[in-house]
């Protein structure tokens, strides 16, 4: 019973938690990748039909570029919640965005860790939910501690549900 209230105390309930600052890297890494190919493509096109050599490294940067600037913003404004109900994740600046996930409805947790995570000791939490749409809900770059006391409370939670 100590074990709980020690890491229900580490976690504030009803606090909004931002992702750690170690986290910006591997955010800003995420969408490079994915915006910098088209980007290319397109360079090595432009560069076929108007002799532009330049352009498929000029266009990949770019893309690049952009894909770290989002990246930056997905960090910056990416934030979590675990309260008595459940786990939600609030995304977006502009359009914002809030997902909430009920500790009824978590069918299981899984923590996953890439080489650059488990660098930086960070984690993506994927919680799994009951339903057909959206089932699941991952919280990428969450501290790695974070990630698991997150698992074991929403656990906790579903164990005593599933006694209650």
């Amino acid at each position: 019973m100590a074990d709980h209230d020690e890491t229900a105390a580490a976690i504030q309930p009803a606090d909004w938690h931002a992702l750690p600052d170690r986290a910006r890297l591997p955010s800003m890494l995420t969408p490079m990748l994915p915006l910098a190919m088209p980007g290319l493509v397109g360079g090595f096109v432009l560069a076929g039909v108007s002799g532009l050599w330049f352009a498929p490294p000029v266009l990949g940067l770019a893309g690049a570029a952009l894909g770290a600037w989002i990246g930056l913003k997905h960090h910056r404004h990416t934030f979590w919640r675990l309260d008595e109900d459940g786990l939600a994740v609030r995304r977006g600046r502009l359009w914002q965005r809030e997902t909430r996930v009920p500790a009824t409805r978590v069918q299981h947790l899984d923590i996953k860790r890439g080489p650059l995570q488990r660098q930086r000791n960070l984690a993506t939490l994927i919680v799994h939910t009951a339903g057909t749409r959206h089932s699941s809900v991952s919280v990428p770059h969450l501290d790695a501690d974070d990630a698991e006391r997150l698992r074991d409370l929403l656990a906790r939670q579903i164990d005593a549900d599933d006694d209650a």
